[in-house]
């Protein structure tokens, strides 16, 4: 073949492959399932059927939660349906599964009266543990400021809400798609002084 038929086909060829290509990019790409996975939000029942006594402090917990972070929401179970992060009062000292918890699985988080005895605050032990079944770790000793110093902050502090880091920890932790499938912890934090 001479070699400017060569060149012809050669030329050709490149014109139809940059022609095609300018078709291709000019049409509207596809939403991402992935943005639309990340922007989803996660759900996550409770039941606090068995925490008599600690109503309003696990709804000022959750509530705190819920104001604070938006890829995971905390929602009351119907009565008798299935709950991911199941409350109990106890007579000993508060503890919860290290989670995260993920819809579908389970974790237990006892509020326990042996702190509310010596003076620490309901509200702050029921969103402290609720950080807990969310994938937080005690962060003690610690100032007041961080929820997930505990007992460490003292009686004198009431603060209920997550800060800067334990917010961001949790967003993190519940905003993508393929969280879902880690696994739960699983280990009890036990949270005596």
């Amino acid at each position: 073949m001479p070699l400017g038929t060569w060149l012809r086909a050669g030329t050709s060829a490149a014109a139809l492959v940059l022609g095609m290509a300018g078709t291709a990019t000019a049409a509207p790409a596809p939403a991402s399932t992935a943005s639309t996975a990340q922007a989803a939000v996660v759900t996550l029942r409770y039941d606090d059927s068995r925490a008599v006594g600690w109503e309003s402090a696990i709804a000022a917990g959750v509530a705190s939660w819920n104001a604070n972070v938006s890829s995971v929401r905390l929602v009351e179970a119907a009565p008798g349906s299935a709950a991911e992060i199941v409350i109990v009062a106890t007579t000993g000292w508060p503890q919860a599964t290290l989670g995260p918890v993920r819809p579908g699985r389970q974790v237990r988080v006892e509020l326990g009266s042996q702190a509310v005895d010596q003076g620490y605050n309901k509200t702050r032990i029921a969103a402290h543990e609720l950080g807990h079944s969310l994938g937080l770790p005690d962060t003690k000793p610690g100032p007041c400021s961080q929820l997930m110093s505990g007992s460490s902050a003292g009686t004198a502090c009431t603060n209920a809400a997550p800060n800067t880091t334990e917010r961001s920890r949790v967003q993190s932790t519940y905003a993508s798609a393929l969280a879902a499938l880690a696994p739960t912890n699983g280990r009890t934090l036990v949270d005596a002084p």
